[in-house]
């Protein structure tokens, strides 16, 4: 089986991205842009972002986690501690955040640092989810070998029962990460592959070195 997709070619010809419209931080950048997508009836799930690790196995793995909150500080997102992104995330706490809208032709590439987010902010964030989500974070051992759908369903209904009537309080084993960014890279889709790429870097200083990228 085999399909040749050499044919295939878009020309992004959309917007630009130019040194002068770039703010001293980044992460104002990256809330002009959020906002942007967020608003746009184009893109679906604007929040969502892969999320690159380098596991225990020492190969690197990508998925996709959906961004629940964004400060001065970083970027927050949610998950079960002892699935393997979170083992991952233990032993080599370097990661990278990727953010791909096509329809505005334009991603965001993160590198940076993940810490355990404070258990107050992950309980407060706990309570804030519907019921049915609370109960699969119990239900489900995330990344584990399971033998059945059945299972994982009897599983849930079984957290249900011991649940019933009571409050549902946040496992241990789940919570948020803060990732702390030391470089932020903004891709504009442009004519002819010459895509603008503009690079913020952290200094030792905490201010940020702005660069342009070669496409």
């Amino acid at each position: 089986m085999s399909k040749d997709l050499s044919n295939y070619r878009k020309s992004y010809e959309k917007q630009e991205l130019l040194e002068s419209n770039c703010p001293e931080s980044p992460m104002e950048l990256f809330q002009n842009w959020f906002i942007t997508a967020d608003n746009s009836q184009m893109v679906d799930e604007s929040n969502a972002m892969t999320v690159s690790s380098i596991g225990i196995d020492g190969f690197p793995k990508s998925r996709v986690v959906l961004l629940k909150k964004y400060t001065s500080e970083g970027f927050i997102f949610y998950t079960n501690y002892n699935s393997e992104k979170g083992k991952a995330i233990a032993n080599n706490n370097n990661i990278c955040l990727s953010f791909f809208w096509p329809a505005l032709e334009q991603q965001i590439i993160i590198k940076g640092n993940a810490e355990i987010l404070e258990k107050k902010l992950s309980d407060s964030y706990f309570k804030s989810r519907p019921n049915g989500s609370k109960l699969g974070a119990w239900a489900s051992n995330q990344s584990k070998v399971v033998n059945s759908r059945e299972d994982l369903e009897q599983s849930l209904k079984t957290f249900e029962k011991k649940f019933e009537g009571n409050e549902i309080e946040r496992p241990k084993h789940w919570g948020g990460y803060l990732v702390k960014p030391i470089s932020i890279e903004f891709w504009q889709g442009r004519p002819n592959r010459m895509h603008d790429r503009i690079r913020y870097t952290l200094d030792e200083d905490f201010s940020w070195k702005i660069e342009r990228l070669a496409p």
